[in-house]
């Protein structure tokens, strides 16, 4: 995969070059391997799935979608990878999305950055690919693969949901604040808080108060990466912005609970956090 084929400053600056895209991995990620024997593998029958190409402001980037294969349009849901990138995992949440009746999709936001799956070294991984994704870069990608799914004529998105995984529960609770077409959200153990920097200005809790769409946070008590301390400030910042987000922490469940791939995998919390997940979307208009 190409690597750093456009030069990223500090604000998100698309206006000089293009970049030559690539193609989403196959399987899963090297630092995941090798995976569970729990690991659940959701079949394609009855569905239309497989890559597609979403022009974005300075070339275009690839994306795993799924959705019925019968007459749309459905209801939309974008699914925003964990730190490993769109690797076989998320393409199968996106498969099990779409069995449900929906038009699943997961971009590939680390594209310009470098390949996800190809670094077996998790702290490398976050030091020269995650940590160098500007927030607005995803910003603006999710907003052109919304509008994507909208010109394809296949997908809803007046009814439009946001759903992501560890970093990309984070960038659910940004995406709420930024965008005024998502209806609602589901964030599965996205860091709340932290320090500023000049890629990555605000984190959840500093836009508890601009929310656009409630979002169900799903959370592990036993999280050794986000505190319970940092999901009670966050609970604090949306009672006190008064917007209708919830938070769900199960008790004594590590961070990637719903990763059946890994040993951190919980199958019962998992499953009652899938189907709160799909209530909420159904409560607020999107199904």
């Amino acid at each position: 995969m190409s690597q750093d084929l456009v030069r990223l400053q500090p604000k998100f600056d698309v206006s000089r070059r293009g970049f030559v895209t690539a193609s989403l991995a196959a399987g899963f990620a090297l630092a995941v391997r090798p995976v569970s024997a729990e690991t659940i593998t959701t079949d394609s029958e009855g569905l239309i799935q497989g890559e597609v190409k979403i022009p974005v402001k300075d070339g275009e980037i690839p994306a795993y979608r799924a959705q019925p294969d019968k007459k749309g349009p459905f209801p939309v849901i974008v699914v925003v990878q964990e730190i490993f990138g769109v690797h076989e995992h998320i393409k199968d949440l996106c498969r099990r999305l779409a069995k449900t009746g929906y038009l699943a999709i997961a971009p590939d936001l680390y594209v310009r950055q470098g390949d996800a799956s190809k670094e077996a070294d998790i702290q490398k991984l976050i030091a020269t690919i995650v940590s160098k994704v500007p927030d607005e870069q995803v910003m603006s990608d999710i907003d052109a693969t919304v509008e994507w799914v909208k010109k394809s004529g296949q997908g809803d998105t007046s009814k439009l949901a946001i759903t992501g995984f560890c970093w990309g529960g984070r960038i659910v609770w940004l995406y709420s604040a930024h965008s005024k077409d998502v209806k609602a959200g589901a964030a599965w153990y996205g860091r709340l808080v932290g320090e500023a920097d000049p890629l990555h200005p605000k984190h959840p809790v500093d836009v508890a108060g601009a929310l656009n769409a409630p979002v169900l946070g799903l959370y592990g008590g036993a999280d050794s990466g986000i505190p319970v301390a940092s999901v009670d400030k966050m609970r604090e910042a949306l009672k006190a912005a008064g917007k209708p987000s919830e938070i769900e922490l199960y008790p004594d469940t590590p961070h990637g609970f719903n990763a059946d791939y890994r040993p951190t995998y919980r199958e019962q919390q998992a499953k009652d956090a899938w189907q709160k997940m799909l209530n909420w979307f159904k409560k607020h208009g999107v199904s």
